[in-house]
C-alpha cells in the first residue's frame, strides 16, 4: 500500500441565551472540524502526529470517471454502499452535478451523513460555558501580540469587520478559532454544504437519514488546556490563512465538483489541524471514524443498496474510513474504476 500526504467563539452577549448560542455555535465548530499550517505536498510521507488524516491511501486519491463529484463504493458481494467523499470546507450554496447522486438516491435503504445536529448535555454545556468564560478577560487579544504581528490582526479584524473587543481573550487559541470562524463566515465559506442539501434531497426521496450527535462539552472545555505554544502556532496560520484569503479553498470545492480528488484534497485545513491540538480531539476523531464505519457495516447488512457521505480526508486517510472497511474484507472501488 502506498500511502502519500497533503495538507491539506466571538464574544459573549448578555441575556444567558446569548452564551448559550456561543456555546453551541463553539460546539458545532469542533464537531464539524473532522481533525493548513502550512500547505504540505501530495508527496510528501511522514505522518504529522498532530494531524491524523495526514497521511492518505495514495490509490483510493483518483479522478473520477463520471461526472459530477467523485464516488467510492464498498460492497460485501450482495450489497453496495455509494460513497461520497464531502468538502469539509466549501463556498455557500455551491452548485454540483448531481445526476449520480440522484441515480444512487433512488432506492437507497439509507443515507449516512456525518454528524452535524450537535447534541450537548446540560451539565456539560454548563462546563464548555463557564470555561468559554474563563477565556475572556484581560483585554482584547491583539495587546498580547508583537507590533508587526498586531498590524497584521489589525488588518484583517478590521477588513471582517470586527472590533477589538471582539477578540477579548488572552487564549491564543481561542483568538485562532474566533478568527477562523469570523474568516469562514464573513468569506462566505460553510462546513455544512453540500451535507444539508444531500438531507434536504434525502427527505424529499422519502429515504431515512442515520445522522449521529454527540456530547460535545467535554472537547469544548478542553479549549483552556492547550499548549499556549501550540494554540499561538494555531493563530499564526488562521491568521496567514485570513490574509491569503477564500480563493484556495474555492479553487479546491471547484475541483471536487468535477471529480478532481487530488484536487479537492488542496483545500486550506488551518482550522481542522487547530482542533486537533485540542486535548482529546484526537480520541473524539477516532471515535467519529469508527461510528462512521459501523453505520456503514450495518447499511452492508441490508439488501439493496445505501449511499453515505463521508469528510473527504477522513474518508481517504491512512486508518480512515475506507481504511478500516478495506481492513474487514469489504471490496473498496474507487471513482477511477466508475463506468
Amino acid at each position: 500500500m502506498r500511502l502519500s500526504a497533503v495538507p491539506q467563539y466571538r464574544t459573549i452577549p448578555g441575556p444567558r441565551a446569548g452564551w448559550r448560542r456561543r456555546t453551541a455555535a463553539l460546539g458545532l465548530a469542533l464537531a464539524l472540524a473532522t481533525p493548513a499550517m502550512a500547505q504540505v505536498p501530495l508527496a510528501a510521507s511522514k505522518p504529522d502526529p498532530n494531524d491524523p488524516d495526514s497521511v492518505l491511501v495514495e490509490e483510493l486519491v483518483v479522478v473520477g470517471r463520471l461526472p459530477g463529484p467523485a464516488w467510492w463504493t464498498v460492497s460485501n458481494g450482495t450489497t453496495t454502499v455509494y460513497v461520497l467523499g464531502s468538502p469539509s470546507l466549501a463556498p455557500k450554496h455551491m452548485t454540483w452535478d448531481r445526476a449520480i447522486f440522484e441515480r444512487h438516491l433512488a432506492g437507497a435503504s439509507v443515507v449516512i451523513l456525518p454528524f452535524q445536529d450537535v447534541h450537548v448535555t446540560v451539565l456539560g454545556s454548563f462546563g464548555a460555558a463557564f470555561n468559554y468564560l474563563r477565556l475572556k478577560g484581560g483585554g482584547p487579544f491583539e495587546a498580547t501580540l508583537d507590533p508587526a504581528t498586531k498590524a497584521r490582526f489589525v488588518a484583517v479584524r478590521t477588513r471582517l469587520g470586527e472590533s477589538a473587543d471582539h477578540y477579548g481573550t488572552k487564549n491564543p487559541l481561542a483568538a485562532g478559532l474566533v478568527l477562523a470562524t469570523d474568516y469562514r463566515q464573513k468569506t462566505g465559506l460553510t462546513t455544512s454544504d453540500p451535507t444539508k442539501l444531500i438531507k434536504l434531497l434525502a427527505a424529499r426521496a422519502r429515504v431515512p437519514v442515520s445522522q449521529k450527535a454527540y456530547d460535545l462539552g467535554p472537547v469544548m472545555g478542553a479549549v483552556i488546556r492547550t499548549p499556549p505554544a501550540a494554540g499561538r502556532a494555531c493563530f499564526d496560520e488562521v491568521l496567514a490563512q485570513a490574509e491569503a484569503g477564500p480563493g484556495i479553498t474555492q479553487g479546491a470545492a471547484a475541483a471536487w465538483a468535477k471529480g478532481d480528488v487530488p484536487g479537492a484534497l488542496a483545500n486550506e485545513r488551518t482550522y481542522e489541524r487547530c482542533i486537533a491540538l485540542v486535548p482529546g480531539a484526537q480520541a473524539f476523531d477516532a471515535r467519529t471514524k469508527a461510528d462512521q464505519v459501523a453505520q456503514i457495516e450495518q447499511a452492508l447488512k441490508k439488501p439493496g443498496h445505501a449511499v453515505a457521505v463521508v469528510p473527504l480526508r477522513p474518508l481517504l486517510a491512512q486508518g480512515g474510513v475506507l481504511d478500516q472497511l478495506r481492513a474487514k474484507g469489504f471490496t473498496v472501488t474507487t471513482p477511477g474504476e466508475e463506468s
